[in-house]
């Protein structure tokens, strides 16, 4: 049984003590961590929801916008003088790795006292081949490769994540763009499926939003649960077909063992809400 727990269910430019970024944290039987995305308020909503950087053992980047890698310099740090930590091992697809630390990490990182670090000196990595797959803890977690940012030139690398915990298949796109005929598999497969989704009056070209996401099949939305989305007034999302909005510190239990919490929908009845605020 693992627990998936959402540190922030908000967009990137979410701002108030209402809701973090879209972080989330896996939890293991054995209280293993694995941290899917590090952005930047990470301090914030670890300490929210009652962990630390002590917690944060392996980690995996989806991209690299701020709000999925802006917290790992935190992580670095606290973790290299914390004498009590050892390096966190962090998973990526390899076209990312090298642009992590070139591009994104070594402005902060790369000088240390009386030495001049790489990423080897804050982490340990693996970098994950071309349609890959990790293992955390005996779950092999398949990258999918999602359409978030499309220059013209080059598709920016942005990866999902499908994996199975006993019988349930899970998907987590990560940020996207509405991907459904690429990833058809993926979203017919699943048994429960965690979407981005943008709610903005004024929506970006790089996310999925709410109105792009009404027009797929019941079969889809009925399982499906919506989060990234921004500090709006949010629309009936139970009404339209989904099952909801993800909040802050929602907290979903694969396989679900505990019997008061499920749902008789016959797919995707996998989710425990917390009923306390972090």
């Amino acid at each position: 049984m693992i627990k998936l727990i959402f540190l922030g269910s908000g967009s990137a430019f979410t701002v108030g003590k209402d809701n973090f970024q879209s972080n989330m944290l896996i939890v293991n039987e054995q209280n293993h961590k694995l941290l899917i995305d590090c952005g930047t308020d990470i301090r914030l909503s670890l300490h929210k929801a009652g962990f630390s950087h002590s917690d944060i053992t392996d980690i995996y980047i989806s991209h690299l916008h701020a709000d999925h890698v802006g917290g790992l310099e935190y992580i670095a740090f606290n973790t290299f003088f914390d004498p009590k930590c050892q390096r966190p091992k962090l998973y990526t697809s390899k076209d990312i790795a090298s642009d992590l630390w070139d591009r994104t990490l070594s402005g902060g990182l790369r000088f240390l006292t009386g030495d001049i670090a790489n990423m080897d000196n804050f982490f340990e990595q693996e970098k994950i081949k071309h349609e890959g797959y990790f293992y955390w803890e005996g779950i092999q977690f398949n990258l999918v490769k999602v359409t978030h940012v499309d220059s013209g030139y080059y598709l920016m690398p942005s990866y999902g994540l499908f994996f199975q915990v006993e019988t349930v298949n899970i998907f987590i796109t990560t940020d996207t763009q509405l991907c459904l005929k690429t990833n058809q598999k993926f979203y017919e497969q699943a048994d429960i499926i965690f979407h981005d989704c943008e709610t903005s009056l004024y929506p970006s070209p790089v996310h999925a939003t709410y109105k792009q996401l009404t027009t797929l099949p019941e079969t889809i939305k009925n399982k499906m649960w919506l989060y990234g989305y921004q500090p709006v007034s949010l629309p009936d999302a139970k009404k339209d077909g989904f099952r909801g909005f993800v909040q802050r510190g929602q907290i979903f239990e694969f396989p679900p063992l505990i019997p008061e919490y499920r749902r008789e929908l016959g797919i995707g009845n996998w989710e425990k809400r917390e009923e306390k605020s972090f």
